[in-house]
């Protein structure tokens, strides 16, 4: 079957050429022929993802226009505006298949608003609300290596698709036939007829002036003299990260040279990913030549920022998603307090496998605090329930151990434009009355208790990788364990049975202590990972790490 498939394509007038070279330097090669050919792409809540290529199983402008005539076709039976929304980042080919996409939906009668210059995700998430558009388009593989890109689709309210919306998008893909599927019209046919149109400058500002609604000590960086070190990791943060902390007041900001312009090879760092030391080596070695308060990093479709700060001693120190999450609400509770501005009942949201020490500051502040599954549109999905309630403004903040954070309604993705804001305003803060960031991280242990949170990742590549993962998360159900490194399992929570957890059913396993610590174990729904997730409490730091680490090596014989 799939060497019919490659005949095919061989057989085909190909577009693009690169395609074609690589089609032709994998003859008589079975296994490369299977790889790209055996299977195709899954379009699911998360959109695509894969390694740039030919092939069903790679992502290329078939792949994109057979994705996009499967969104036509459900954007078609929706009423509304009929408007699809289109932005990308600076990988291999965004721009590219950002056009193909917005030239099927031309062809279909439907109305693209496409940004004129890669943008992040929360302006594609803003651009799909402002504009009222029926779905929304984000041409990025986030923090992938360069080899990959994606395609993230977004719903009417600008979160990521519901479950129910991009099953019917993946049965209309599966009916449209890869290489001739897809209705085309030119780009320029399309904005000569008023089908495509550029997002336009009214929205650009609207997205600004949303940020910095959301400061809550505003003006205070006008005076605090900080000094920052800024890397957008060759990609999309640039000009909106800048663009915003200029506006607020903050003058010095010097830009990591190597990783300021977009390059979707990534030349400095293998992982663009800004929870990795590799990508943020270049910004330390600025940071500490200049003295910076701050070095801050967004991923390449910028909706994840990243921090170092500096400590008393001069040395400077990563501080980690979950850590930045706990400040940002400690910060943002404690000045809306102070300034009268803290709403009645205020909500806050993280995902489960974040740090409970969020629970317990927002206990301390009065704020409820909702516990949702991983991925932000859960998040999403809690500031939808509240908009629906009439009470949006009861949400202040939301936040994903892996560097997501937003404060507001105005997009329903994270977004590092205002996570780098916040954080900015949060270090001029300490600075203004004589403390810093580490300081203030330092007495929030003290007060709650040393929480240490860990991530260990398990990679299992290739096409058998799904299968060996389905395969250990089968196994842990089937026997589950007893006791990790000598601490007795008191609860397991299974959120695949999802009775009782009030939550959506999900592949994770919760595996509560005696003593208070936890162990998660979840697959990765965009890579072939299992991740898991320790969380320990300690009297110090060293008590910790020694917990975590026993526990992860307890676990590490289950997932062989």
């Amino acid at each position: 079957m799939y060497m019919d498939d490659y005949k095919r394509w061989m057989e085909t007038d190909l577009e693009d050429p690169a395609l074609k070279v690589e089609l032709e330097s994998i003859s008589g090669q079975q296994e490369q022929i299977k790889d790209r050919f055996a299977v195709a792409l899954k379009f699911g809540t998360a959109g695509l993802r894969g390694v740039l290529g030919a092939g069903s199983n790679r992502m290329n402008i078939y792949v994109v226009r057979q994705a996009t005539q499967g969104l036509a076709n459900w954007v078609k039976t929706q009423g509304g505006n009929q408007l699809v929304a289109i932005s990308y980042d600076s990988r291999i080919n965004s721009d590219v298949f950002a056009k193909n996409a917005a030239c099927v939906l031309a062809a279909n009668g439907i109305h693209v608003r496409i940004y004129d210059a890669l943008m992040p995700v929360p302006a594609l998430s803003f651009a799909t609300r402002y504009y009222k558009a029926n779905a929304g388009i984000m041409v990025t593989a986030s923090h992938n290596p360069a080899k990959y890109n994606g395609y993230k689709a977004y719903g009417p309210d600008g979160c990521q698709m519901t479950d129910e919306a991009a099953g019917i998008v993946y049965e209309q893909i599966q009916k449209t036939d890869i290489l001739t599927g897809a209705k085309m019209m030119s780009f320029e046919d399309g904005l000569a007829q008023g089908l495509i149109e550029y997002v336009g400058d009214d929205c650009k500002e609207a997205l600004y002036d949303a940020i910095k609604a959301r400061s809550v000590r505003p003006g205070l960086c006008k005076r605090a003299g900080l000094k920052l070190v800024y890397s957008p990791l060759n990609g999309s943060g640039l000009v909106p990260v800048t663009r915003i902390l200029n506006d607020i007041g903050i003058q010095d900001i010097t830009i990591v040279p190597e990783q300021k312009d977009p390059d979707g090879n990534f030349p400095t760092c293998p992982y663009p990913n800004p929870e990795i030391f590799e990508a943020l080596r270049l910004g330390l070695q600025l940071a500490e030549k200049s003295g910076a308060d701050l070095m801050l990093a967004t991923d390449p479709d910028a909706d994840r920022v990243g921090i170092a700060i500096k400590c008393p001693d001069g040395s400077y120190e990563l501080v980690s998603g979950n850590e930045v999450g706990v400040l940002l609400l400690d910060y943002i509770c404690a000045a809306r307090i102070e300034n009268g501005t803290m709403p009645q009942n205020a909500v806050a949201v993280k995902s489960i496998v974040s740090t409970p020490l969020a629970d317990a500051v927002a206990a301390h502040y009065g704020v409820e605090m909702r516990n949702v599954l991983t991925g932000f549109k859960w998040i999403g999905d809690q500031i939808a329930k509240l908009e629906a309630a009439n009470e949006v403004e009861r949400f202040i903040f939301g936040f994903e151990e892996s560097y997501g954070y937003l404060a507001g309604s105005y997009v329903r993705d994270k977004d590092a434009i205002v996570g780098s804001m916040l954080i900015c305003e949060m270090a001029a803060y300490y600075r203004s009355i004589g403390s810093s960031i580490k300081e203030r991280l330092e007495q929030i242990y003290a007060q709650y208790g040393r929480y240490l949170n860990k991530v260990d990742s398990y990679e299992f590549p290739g096409l058998s990788g799904m299968d060996k993962m389905a395969g250990i998360m089968q196994s842990l159900r089937n026997n589950p364990p007893a006791e990790f490194a000598g601490y007795k399992v008191i609860k397991v929570t299974d959120y695949q049975k999802s009775e009782g957890t009030g939550l959506p059913a999900a592949n994770v396993l919760i595996y509560t202590l005696e003593g208070g610590a936890t162990v998660v174990v979840r697959p990765s729904g965009t890579e072939p990972k299992i991740k898991t997730y320790f969380t320990t409490l300690g009297k110090d730091l060293a008590e910790a790490e020694a917990q975590k680490d026993a526990l992860a090596n307890a676990l590490k014989p289950l997932l062989a």
